[in-house]
């Protein structure tokens, strides 16, 4: 049986998700295992194709990910309650099991003053709305084009026939 027909090994499979987090052939195949020699074999994956393949598929999964988690953390940090930061104001001596329980998400920085005092301060809930913002505007033009562009190909199709296009 080919290579090609039997798919990746799970060990090749370790190291295009590896290569996908580090982008370092020797790094990638000494953490799926490889011993022997791991820089040759670790370039001599990247040469074949499957192996390509796979590390593209990989990559576009991530960027996915990537996109949604930031989409959440942006709205978390516009939307999220600073009410747990503000308690921990009036706190004199919060246990670490205190802390644990607290949602201190949109808390960018915690001082404690010489007086003391605390200081907290938060991320810029505006520019992740503007961020929510723009995301959104891009998401509705990549539809618009597509939609224009599904149109543009319908009408020239029609002109093909005869027949004329409707919305």
């Amino acid at each position: 049986m080919k290579r090609k027909d039997r798919g990746l090994s799970p060990r090749e499979k370790l190291f295009c998700l590896n290569f996908c987090n580090c982008a370092d052939a020797k790094q990638s195949a000494i953490n799926a295992g490889y011993k022997k020699n791991p820089k040759c074999q670790g370039e001599q994956l990247l040469c074949r194709s499957d192996v390509a393949d796979e590390i593209m598929r990989l990559s576009k999964t991530r960027e996915r990910s990537i996109n949604i988690a930031s989409r959440v953390f942006a709205e978390r940090l516009a939307f999220g309650s600073i009410a747990d930061a503000v308690s921990l104001l009036y706190m004199d001596s919060p246990t670490k099991e205190q802390l644990r329980n607290m949602d201190l998400y949109p808390v960018s920085e915690i001082k404690k003053l010489k007086d003391g005092a605390m200081e907290i301060k938060f991320f810029d809930r505006l520019k992740s709305l503007e961020k929510l913002a723009t995301e959104s505007e891009n998401e509705n033009e990549s539809c618009n084009s597509l939609i224009e562009a599904l149109h543009k190909g319908a009408q020239n199709l029609n002109k093909c026939t005869g027949e004329e296009c409707e919305l």
